[in-house]
Parts: structure tokens; sequence; C-alpha cells
């Protein structure tokens, strides 16, 4: 069947119907929350535990993304599901990475035979995207995946949590401890609400302030020689870039976020930790501290930028989900204004007040962009899984200015495209595109359109971009795609946007 957006979406599923069908619910379904009635709560090591709970074929496993492409706690429990020949086992980590390369062997052997997350790159998305997985992957938001935890969607039997800091009874948080790893809100539905919850740690202290993991939820600690290595939890740049091109796509966005009239006081914004998206941070800072504004907020995931915007007293508060660099980490024990938060009051569509929908300005990427502004960050242009949402689709629909800023051209690729290979994040929820070419409004924002009529900008409709890029490369040639869904994107609300197929590399 086909959805609203005109997508094949797989028939027991249900298809994407709009960005505000959600709202049509009465109320937010919650299970009840799982407390633990252990005191004991100490196990050896990962197999002990694996016969005491005991973890069979079939379970579903769920693990968090803090440390990154450091974590080895997923690897340690893929080792056991190995050593033990457990089969069809669903697992649901936040995100994948490509230290997680031990689980292709898992997925290739169906030990795994599936696999719910928010994002994936390296040799796991790899393998999906080539056909190895027995069912098809499910790709979440940040806010949809807390939402199918606490709905009962998502049944977790085992939680394993990655604390770097934690007390005999559970009690633990990620600001201290050899391998801290700050904010772990990602964590916090699985902890609430799956059967078991193990608390997986390489440093015990009796002192734990702040509490983020609370021990009433906690079902079984395992004390392992490192959760994992802290190096990984940066990845790419932690700059802004010296590139001329995307120095002034960064220039424009501020120009154009300044004379839209969001450059203001008590403004609250989030950005990326890429390179172009620094560079958005960096500008904006000079003209805040030029004009004497001071914002309200800054969230998401926290870069050590926005940790130096808020010390210089730029924004007042930090709310963050997850840590990108080591300052970030640092910066929760030191500033009393920089906030944890889970990821269902990051941006649970269902949440009362998600961070997300009071968001002045969000400045997003872009893999590849349509000309009804739909977004795809989830595949590249031949279809293979490099990301996922994230936050995207979360923060695309509750910022009141989106700003996507991209290359018009990369590699001789046209970001632009008649219709993007995979929509992550629909048009309806995106604002502006920023190129180095010019800055292309959603038709569907005639306000903003009317607030630049006067402009100095180069804003011009998206299809006059696209001529461009086809008078500098050609018209690119279409791309069949193989008839097999090997995967969906999950909307926010639990909706398909869309249907991932199998790339058409030859096995090996």
């Amino acid at each position: 069947m086909k959805n609203a957006l005109n997508r094949f979406v797989p028939d027991d599923l249900l298809g994407y119907q709009g960005l505000e069908h959600f709202k049509q619910l009465k109320q937010r379904k919650c299970i009840p929350e799982v407390l633990t009635k252990n005191t004991d709560k100490s196990v050896s090591s990962i197999s002990a535990l694996f016969d005491l709970i005991p973890i069979k074929d079939g379970m579903t496993l769920s693990f968090h993304h803090h440390l990154r492409n450091g974590d080895a706690v997923l690897n340690m429990v893929a080792h056991e599901i190995k050593k033990r020949n457990l089969r069809n086992m669903t697992l649901a980590p936040s995100a994948i990475f490509p230290i997680h390369e031990p689980l292709v062997e898992l997925i290739k052997s169906k030990n795994i035979t599936q696999i719910i997350t928010n994002y994936m790159n390296g040799p796991v998305a790899d393998a999906i995207s080539q056909g190895y997985l027995d069912q098809i992957v499910i790709m979440d938001t940040h806010g949809g995946r807390p939402q199918a935890i606490e709905s009962g969607e998502l049944k977790i039997d085992v939680a394993f949590i990655a604390v770097p800091n934690c007390d005999s009874f559970g009690n633990g948080n990620g600001i201290y401890g050899k391998n801290a790893c700050g904010s772990l809100g990602y964590s916090i539905a699985d902890m609430k609400y799956a059967k078991h919850k193990v608390v997986v740690t390489d440093e015990i202290h009796q002192d734990i302030d702040p509490i983020e993991i609370e021990a009433k939820y906690i079902d079984y600690i395992v004390k392992v020689d490192a959760i994992g290595d802290i190096s990984g939890i940066v990845s790419g740049t932690t700059k802004p870039t010296k590139d001329p091109v995307q120095l002034k796509i960064a220039k424009d966005t501020v120009h154009l976020i300044e004379e839209l009239g969001y450059l203001k006081a008590d403004m609250s914004f989030q950005t990326g930790a890429g390179g172009t998206s620094l560079a958005v941070a960096d500008e904006l800072k000079k003209k805040m501290i030029k004009h004497h504004i001071k914002g309200s907020f800054a969230s998401g995931g926290i870069t050590s930028y926005l940790v130096q915007m808020h010390e210089i007293g730029l924004f007042k508060h930090l709310y963050d989900v997850q840590c990108f660099d080591h300052e970030a980490i640092s910066s929760l024990s030191r500033n009393i204004n920089h906030h944890l938060m889970s990821a269902s009051k990051y941006a649970n569509p269902f949440e009362s007040k998600p961070i997300v929908n009071d968001l002045d300005v969000v400045i997003l990427g872009a893999t590849e962009i349509d000309l009804d502004f739909n977004v795809n960050v989830t595949t590249d242009s031949n279809g293979k899984i490099i990301g996922g949402s994230g936050g995207h689709s979360d923060t695309a629909y509750g910022a009141k200015l989106c700003i996507i800023t991209t290359n018009l051209i990369k590699s001789r690729t046209i970001m632009i495209k008649d219709h993007v290979t995979t929509i992550t994040t629909p048009g309806a929820s995106i604002d502006c595109l920023v190129t180095e070419r010019g800055i292309a409004i959603n038709p569907l924002r005639k306000d903003l359109i009317e607030k630049l009529k006067n402009s100095k900008l180069n804003i011009c409709p998206i299809e006059k971009l696209l001529e461009k890029a086809y008078q500098m490369t050609g018209v690119p040639k279409n791309k069949e795609k193989s008839d097999q869904i090997i995967g969906v994107v999950r909307y926010r609300d639990g909706s398909i946007v869309d249907s991932i197929y199998r790339i058409e590399d030859d096995k090996s």
C-alpha cells in the first residue's frame, strides 16, 4: 500500500498519515513501570547473568549508544549470544556504529534476526543493506523510540545499561568514572519499562550525585573491566569547518535567521556536531555578542561549542540527551544549568511539553532533499544505509524554523533530487534550504516568503537550484530500486514514512 507521501509501505504496517495525525489520539498510552524486587544485585559476569535471568532464544535485548563508537557492552552481549548459539534474537540498540561489526556474523547465521534502532553506519548497516537480516530493520527517531517502549509496542526483555559510575544498589550516572560519557538520556525508557534491567559498569562508588539511573528499577549489576573506550565518543569534526563554501553557507544561514526575526532575546537553538553546523553556531555566537542577545537554551546532543556559548552567557540553559565530546561531559559536573534529560523529555511526541516543541531554530543536514522538501539522512543515493533520523524528524517538527544546510553539489553528486531515495523527514516540517548557490523556502511557509520579499539574500525556488546543479554536472541517470524491502523508516508517532530496499551490490 502507499502512505500519505505516496511511498510504498508493507501491508501489515501503519502508513504515515501526516505530521499532525498523532494528535488524534486522545491520551498517552503507558504500560506500568517495572520496579525491581531484588536486593542482592551483584552478578559476577555477563555469562552468569544469561544463566540467572535466563536469556533465551527469541528475546529482545536493548542497549544505548552514549559511548558511540567506543561502546563495548553490546559486543560483550553479542559474544555470549554467539557462544550459546541463541537463535532469533531481536536487538534494540538506540544506535549502531562500526565498532559493532561482530554483529554481522550473528546476523548472517540467524542468531540475530531483527534489529530496531534509530541510527546505524558501518559494517552492520552494510550487511543489512545487502539483505542479510532475516526480518526488516526498523529505523526509529529519538522521540519515537521511547514512545514505542512506554506504549508497549517495543517490548524489551532485558535492557543492558552501560553506566560509567554507579553504587552497589544500581544508582548511577555517566558524568564521572574512567569512561564517563555524560548524559544517559537514551536509556531512561529502557530502565523504566524493560522486564529486566542490568547495569553494566566499570566503576562502583557509594556516593552518586546526581542520580540519573535509579536503583528502584535496576535488577542486576555486572562489573566489567571496561564498558568501552571514551575516545570513541568523538566522531567526525568538533570544530567549525574552514571550507570557504561551507563558511558561506553558515554566514547565509545566520543572515537568514536574523532576517526572519529569530535572532532575538530568549531565542532557543539546536544544531549538530558537523563542521558546517558548528560554523553556523560560530556565526550565531558572533551575532549574539554583537547585538547583546541572550538566548534561553540550546538542546540536543551537546558539543563543546554549545558549552562555550553557555559559559559566556549566550544561552542560559543546556538541555542534554547525549554528549558529543569530552568538554560537554565535563561541563555537566561544573555548570548547574547544564541539565540531563531523557529521550522522552527531549522528543517524545506524546510528552506534554517535549523540549523540541520549544525550539525556535534548528539547523539540520541532508544526504538528499527533494523538490517537495522531503529529506533523506537514512541512506545514500544508492540506497545503502548510512545513518538514520536520530532527532532529525523530531526537531524538524518541533522547531518554529527548521533550516537544512548543505552544499548544492558534493563530489559531483547533486544534493537536490526530484524524489529522494529514502524519506527520513517529511517535507512539510522543513522550512528552508541553504546552499552556496542560493536559498530555497518551502512554498508552504508563505509567511517566511513574505518576510523575505525584499531580502538581499539569494532567495530562489528549489527548482531553480536544481537547474543550476544540472548545468554544472548534467542530469544524472535514475537508479532502479530492488523490489525487496529490507527496512522501514518509522516516524515519531509510530507510522511508516518510507521503505528501505536491498541494494543491488553482489553479495560476497
